[in-house]
């Protein structure tokens, strides 16, 4: 699942869970009717980037670690409401991915603490064990397994959203994580340009039109329909970016004693510098709208 996540949540067999939870309602206006599929809108939630991704790829470029970057918990009890949780929850877990990634295990648990509140909240707190990410995050040699814990703890979440027709949830969730990844990665480039952060950037434009797709099926809930609006500004940048591919033969390789085909399409994502600056100052004003809620 490409949406595996920074989310840090440990995968909690807890059985004191009330019904309650199982049957829990969003306040968030249901849509009177999806013109999607619901495995179709399955697909693209399950499109989207995994924030390990982005902090993979900065990490790779040697990029270096700067707080800055990553969204304050001061203001995380002012979140009211299933809508700003969610995407508040998209927004931090990736921080908490970023920040596990570079090893700043020390810095985490104001992130966590923030997270565990916002799970609680949304009635999903059973995905998420508090005390384990506390002794997982005091020792640096527990890297691998906050990492795997975050994937396979995260995935839980996600599947219990969608069996329990919380699909609105998820996707907020989801949208979270896209701002949260877009904005780390265009604020890296303005620091210092890139050209694997740009195509990077240009290729959430095939994103970015999935997740508007997913809105229009919400856009009777009139949150879901600002949103819908912002993505659309944020839209009328991308049209002009361009994302060419070329089809190349594929090549069969030996690997394991195994016969492998290794397709070898390329993509070239044309974008320029005045194109990735009028994206963060698009990407942080979305996120701002979040994050600084009653700041």
């Amino acid at each position: 699942m490409l949406l595996a996540s920074g989310l840090t949540y440990s995968c909690s067999n807890s059985t004191n869970e009330s019904n309650e939870d199982f049957t829990q309602v969003d306040s968030i206006i249901a849509p009177e009717s999806i013109g999607v599929a619901k495995e179709s809108m399955t697909e693209l939630i399950d499109n989207v980037s995994s924030p390990i991704e982005i902090a993979s790829l900065l990490l790779d470029e040697n990029v270096p670690f700067n707080k800055e970057y990553i969204s304050s918990t001061d203001n995380i009890d002012n979140v009211v409401g299933d809508f700003n949780s969610a995407v508040n929850l998209g927004i931090l877990g990736t921080d908490l991915g970023y920040l596990n990634l570079y090893e700043k295990t020390s810095s985490v648990m104001s992130t966590v603490s923030a997270i565990n509140d916002l799970s609680n909240k949304l009635k999903v707190g059973q995905f998420f064990d508090f005390d384990l990410l506390k002794r997982l995050a005091s020792n640096s040699n527990n890297l691998d397994s906050l990492i795997y814990t975050s994937i396979s703890s995260f995935n839980n979440m996600d599947d219990y959203l969608r069996e329990n027709n919380r699909t609105n949830i998820s996707t907020l969730i989801v949208t979270g994580v896209w701002i949260e990844s877009t904005y780390l990665a265009t604020q890296v480039y303005t620091d210092k340009s890139n050209e694997k952060i740009a195509e990077r950037i240009g290729e959430q434009k095939l994103i970015l039109n999935n997740l508007i797709l997913i809105f229009n099926n919400y856009k009777s809930d009139p949150q879901f329909a600002q949103l819908l609006s912002d993505f659309q500004n944020l839209k009328t940048i991308y049209d002009d970016i361009s994302i060419v591919t070329t089809d190349s033969e594929p090549e069969s390789k030996i690997v394991n004693g195994m016969l492998v085909i290794v397709q070898n399409d390329e993509s070239k994502v044309n974008i320029t510098d005045e194109q990735i600056a009028k994206i963060a100052a698009e990407v942080e004003k979305i996120r701002n709208s979040f994050i600084n809620i009653n700041a």
